[in-house]
């Protein structure tokens, strides 16, 4: 009889805690990184009576609750890790060179348009080369083409400036995410496979690794404890966590913009080229930028130059030789226009004076070829964004790809939780059941006497 109670109490605690299990699951049916618990249930051990005084006999002792194991495939959570990184640097990049093509304004406020209306100014200019208006209206325009360089270099540099910071705040979740594993790593060895404070544990060091992969890419290799030993790829092997010690990712910027990265640990550090993740589409974009920026300030250099060379050869209303209209001392963000008095607007010549050197204004397109050079700055940064979009597309359609893959092994089905809710609610019934039968025999024998 005591055997019978004891099968019974054992199949309560088991079914409780499977019951337990069934209810972490459905709770977290859309908890990011949380993996699906499975409970083991088996039977209890079986003894023998050995007295001497007595028949050998079996002793059934009921049901035990065994491991509780997680719903987890290595290789399909590296290849998500894998998407993930790759994804994380198209969307890094596309983010940062939408944003740089808005300042590449070629709207009526942009450069290019700017540079246009000063050769409009002068044709109006050579209509009516005495007119005060005139000569204003050509100095403005070349007043609003400097102010207009300068804006969008301005622009460029807040988006150096947005990259940086964007490269330093993952920098400084990786490095967190990096002390969290190392003390994980540390956690899950005490707790044992099997245990549910494991797979809390093993869920939250996933849920890491994922977050750092979409960063930078890295190689993962998980030891029988669950803990993590992780590198950087393609970088001959740089440790960035192996038990409970950590290296720690750093940012550097250049003058112009690009970025570069350093690896630091207990060996010393290096630099490091990033493959996959934010920090290669952060890096790829600040790439990008500084180029378009050194192509800005050439465009603003050589016009200014044609510009200044062509008021050299002329005549102001004095008849004094044209002096500098443009300066442009460091790039872009430096353009200035010197003159405001319109006389001294350079428009006549020695054989014409009044107008003579309105004629040759077309040499400085010629010369600096500007208009043309900002069309096809634009263009082919048009073309890297249209391909940056397309590489976003394609590598989210990858991640998506990969990540239903691996949740359909890991992630909870409602529909089996329900199922496995209602047997689990039946066996803990039939175990009171057999307690109450267990109860009332017991009742009865004692009733006889």
């Amino acid at each position: 009889m005591s055997d019978l109670l004891q099968i019974g109490s054992s199949g309560l605690r088991a079914y409780r805690n499977a019951l337990a299990t069934v209810s972490d699951n459905v709770a977290n049916a859309n908890t990011a990184g949380f993996s699906r618990r499975q409970i083991e249930l088996k039977e209890s051990p079986v003894s023998s009576g050995t007295s001497l005084l007595y028949r050998p006999q079996a002793t059934f002792g009921g049901v035990m609750t065994g491991a509780i194991t997680r719903a987890w495939d290595q290789f399909k959570s590296a290849d998500a890790r894998l998407a993930g990184g790759e994804y994380g640097a198209a969307a890094g990049r596309l983010t940062w060179v939408q944003r740089t093509e808005t300042a590449l304004n070629d709207e009526s406020s942009g450069v290019g348009a700017r540079l246009t209306a000063i050769f409009n100014a002068a044709d109006q200019l050579s209509a009516d080369p005495n007119g005060d208006f005139a000569r204003r209206n050509f100095l403005s325009s070349i007043d609003l083409a400097a102010a207009t360089f300068r804006q969008t270099a301005d622009d460029m540099e807040q988006i150096a400036d947005g990259i940086e910071a964007d490269a330093l705040a993952a920098a400084d979740l990786v490095n967190a995410d990096l002390q969290t594993l190392a003390r994980l790593n540390v956690q899950i060895r005490k707790a044992g496979v099997g245990t549910a404070t494991y797979a809390q544990v093993a869920d939250e060091r996933d849920r890491l690794l994922d977050e750092i992969a979409s960063k930078v890419g890295i190689d993962v290799a998980i030891d029988d404890y669950g803990a993590v030993r992780i590198t950087l790829t393609g970088t001959g092997g740089h440790v960035l966590l192996e038990d409970a010690r950590t290296g720690q990712i750093g940012v550097q910027r250049a003058t112009d913009g690009r970025l570069g990265f350093l690896v630091s640990g207990p060996s010393g550090s290096s630099t490091f080229t990033p493959i996959s993740g934010a920090f290669a589409g952060l890096q790829d974009a600040a790439e990008q930028l500084a180029g378009r920026r050194q192509e800005l300030d050439g465009i603003a250099a050589d016009f200014a130059t044609a510009l200044n060379d062509w008021s050299a050869l002329g005549l102001d209303k004095n008849g004094v030789a044209g002096v500098p209209l443009l300066s442009v001392v460091a790039g872009a963000a430096s353009m200035q226009a010197l003159v405001t008095d319109p006389d001294l607007v350079p428009a006549g010549d020695a054989t014409n004076a009044n107008f003579g050197n309105l004629l040759s204004i077309g040499s400085v397109r010629t010369a600096s070829g500007a208009e043309d050079r900002w069309v096809a700055l634009v263009a082919n940064h048009g073309q890297a964004v249209a391909s940056a979009k397309t590489n976003s597309d394609v590598t989210q359609a990858r991640k998506d790809i990969a990540f239903t893959a691996r949740d359909v092994v890991s992630g909870v089905d409602l529909d089996v939780e329900a199922a496995e809710l209602l047997r689990y609610q039946q066996a803990y019934s039939a175990c009171a059941r057999v307690i109450q039968v267990a109860r009332d025999t017991m009742d009865e024998i004692f009733n006889i006497f």
